[in-house]
């Protein structure tokens, strides 16, 4: 899905934060980011689990690239990935005194017409870094970090990947979306046996892409534009259940786009009642949305001063924390109190059918227009939440401060195809192990 950038006192960017914003650990507790220096780049950690947080500069003997990827690992330590033309440099960072030391993983050559190479996600564990090199006809996953020796090519992919989501605690089940016979559909990687197998199909010909999982509840959040040819919209889907993909009409936001980047942990086995924190842009600016298959509705929530491209992490606790850099404040975390889930009731909340449309047609709900909430801390305060929160409700459409979904009988749009249930999915014998 494609994001535009829009700056508004609710979620304004910083001259010190890159456009790329940061990257957080697994559990949360480090993250990573270039920070600015007049007009060079230089990598920054931030340690997030400690009373307060903090930034330590990690400068090397000459400033970064703006495209330089960081991930940090559980040690602390910081990945580094540089590239110079074909050549792609890996090391660590660490802080030594007032210096920086520079561990040298080894390096890669990508060259040919369209060879691209990019870090995956931070695993979980956060012991071992992975990346993912993609060709004209194929893709290959590395590990470059945790391992022996230099970089490793564990698997490779026929056709083009992209995205990235871990599917398992363990850190080996792995989700691309592959791009193969102009089509995208998901597949799984396992990195120990080196096999890829199909995970999403809706239709043959729809563009299908796995966005989020959670291995607790086992929702995933999905992007594709079965629905509505040509047009991506968000669904979600239990892994091994026998519903297929519903596409909920509280997630189709008028004049917005919506991005999840959360999910709140913990929720085993019920992922109906699992919260989904998003990433909305509109036009008014950037917010915070949160979203729950049996609510059938998105809550606004704005999002504090500075807060970093979309990355946030929800807690155990029900906190949503978002790192976010002002001026003021150069290294801050903001601690949201998501709304809670509503009671389930027969009419409103539960069934694996809750919110929306999917394969087999529209379901219709009800919304109520209670606040989503504010950010507590002083950056979220200045920004205006309340009133921010309400802009941004009725510019997506809302009559207030939530997306209620309705029904809308006099829609021309054709009744998508009944979607694959993913219980059919090839998963289930590599989920047990």
């Amino acid at each position: 899905m494609t994001v535009c950038a829009i700056d508004s006192p609710s979620a304004g960017t910083d001259d010190r934060s890159p456009e790329r914003g940061c990257v957080l650990t697994a559990d949360g507790a480090y993250a990573a980011r270039l920070a600015r220096n007049g007009d060079s780049w230089f990598p920054e950690r931030w340690t997030l689990d400690g009373p307060e947080p903090y930034a330590v500069p990690l400068p090397g003997n000459q400033p970064e690239e703006p495209g330089t990827e960081l991930q940090p690992l559980a040690d602390g330590r910081v990945l580094i990935h540089r590239r110079a033309g074909v050549r792609h440099l890996f090391a660590l960072l660490y802080p030594t005194g007032p210096g920086t030391g520079e561990l040298p993983l080894g390096a890669m050559e990508c060259a040919g017409p369209g060879v691209r190479l990019g870090l995956l996600p931070p695993a979980p564990g956060g012991a071992r870094a992975y990346a993912v090199t993609v060709g004209p006809r194929g893709s290959a996953v590395w590990q470059v970090a945790g391992g022996p020796g230099g970089p490793e090519r564990l698997v490779e992919v026929p056709g083009r990947c992209s995205g990235g989501v871990w599917l398992d605690r363990a850190g080996r089940l792995l989700a691309l979306d592959r791009e193969l016979e102009g089509c995208v559909k998901t597949v799984v990687v396992d990195l120990e046996r080196g096999e890829v197998t199909p995970l999403l199909q809706i239709t043959p010909g729809s563009d299908d892409r796995l966005l989020m999982a959670d291995p607790d509840s086992g929702l995933l959040l999905i992007s594709s534009d079965a629905p509505s040819p040509g047009r991506a919209r968000l669904g979600w889907g239990v892994l091994g259940s026998t519903l297929p993909v519903r596409f909920p009409t509280s997630l189709r936001l008028p004049e917005c786009t919506a991005v999840p980047f959360a999910i709140q942990p913990g929720q085993v086995l019920e992922p109906e009642s699992c919260g989904v924190a998003l990433r909305i842009e509109g036009p008014v600016g950037t917010w915070v949305g949160v979203w729950r298959p049996a609510e059938r509705r998105v809550r606004h929530v704005a999002a504090p001063k500075g807060w970093l491209a979309g990355s946030g992490l929800w807690t155990a606790e029900g906190v949503l924390r978002l790192p976010y850099s002002t001026r003021e404040t150069p290294c801050g975390v903001a601690e949201l109190r998501a709304p809670a889930a509503e009671p389930r009731t027969e009419a409103g909340g539960g069934g694996g059918t809750a919110g929306g449309t999917g394969g087999t047609g529209t379901v219709c709900g009800t919304g109520g227009t209670g606040a989503g909430g504010a950010a507590p801390d002083r950056g979220a305060r200045e920004a205006g939440t309340e009133r921010g929160a309400r802009e941004a409700g009725t510019a997506c459409g809302a009559p207030g401060e939530e997306i209620a979904e309705a029904a809308d009988p006099g829609s021309a749009e054709p009744a998508p195809p009944r979607a694959v249930p993913l219980a059919q999915a090839p998963l289930g014998r590599l989920v047990t192990n």
